[in-house]
């Protein structure tokens, strides 16, 4: 298959995490080693399509700048594969824990899997991975599905608000619509609110502000499947080094600034 071919069914990717597609991209990528005029458009078709992965921006960002951009996308796939956010996540939710989610995604779904001892308030959205779902009843968790207009009720009652973010910077995170919602209650309520991360998803000032300005854009924001959580709603990140601050996150990040991805974008 002809690499620009690739790309464009890894663009048109639906119901796959960001994480996975963003794997699959590598792989597309490693093609365009010796073509850089080839490689610059290839990014840009794949951050046009998936807008909002943060780790499709950290990828395209990583060999843009590389001088071996093969080899660095061989490098993020194993970063990807490494990641162990669900585990962190697993080991640090506290026991018998009552949660509302917001959606299921791909580290938080499998996050949640691992336990058993949690009672979960799913508030599903467009961005609920299914099979996670499927998985989280055939091992026996207590799910219980809430409407959107039960979402205040079900964070009052709950010991935990948590939702996953596709991408975040210093000032916000991508979260599942309703996210900013259950955040804003939590936060009124004194009830902790964790953001859960994953590798890539971390990004730098001016590559955060990019990718903000395509929701931004949005002319019916409330049809929307994500939304912009505001930093001061969320209290911690889990990502691959355990529970930590945004700020922390952020400033940790290892996305480098590639201003091929920002024409257009100032």
């Amino acid at each position: 298959m002809h690499p620009i071919e690739r790309l464009r069914m890894v663009a048109r990717a639906a119901g796959d995490g960001p994480a996975l597609v963003a794997q699959e991209a590598a792989g597309a990528r490693v093609a365009f080693g010796d073509d850089p005029a080839g490689l610059v458009t290839a990014c840009h078709r794949l951050v046009d399509r998936q807008p909002t992965s943060g780790p499709i921006w950290w990828l395209a960002a990583r060999v843009l700048t590389a001088a071996d951009p093969a080899q660095e996308a061989w490098q993020a796939v194993e970063r990807l594969q490494d990641d162990t956010t669900a585990e962190q996540l697993s080991a640090s939710l506290p026991d018998g824990v009552v949660l509302t989610a917001v959606g299921l995604g791909e580290h938080l779904g499998d996050g949640l899997a691992r336990r058993g001892d949690v009672q979960v308030l799913l508030v599903e959205t467009d961005m609920t991975d299914r099979s996670f779902l499927r998985r989280l009843h055939r091992l026996g968790n207590d799910v219980d599905d809430v409407p959107a207009g039960g979402l205040g009720a079900a964070v009052t009652e709950s010991d935990l608000v948590i939702f996953e973010a596709t991408a975040f910077g210093a000032t916000g995170l991508v979260g599942p619509s309703g996210s900013r919602a259950a955040a804003a209650v939590g936060r009124h309520a004194g009830i902790p609110v964790w953001a859960v991360g994953g590798v890539g998803r971390a990004l730098p000032g001016r590559l955060w502000d990019a990718l903000a300005g395509r929701l931004d854009d949005d002319d019916e924001p409330w049809l929307a499947a994500e939304e912009v959580v505001p930093a001061d709603l969320v209290d911690q990140v889990i990502g691959p080094r355990g529970p930590e601050s945004l700020q922390q996150a952020v400033h940790l990040a290892d996305c480098p600034i590639a201003p091929e991805l920002l024409k257009g974008a100032e």
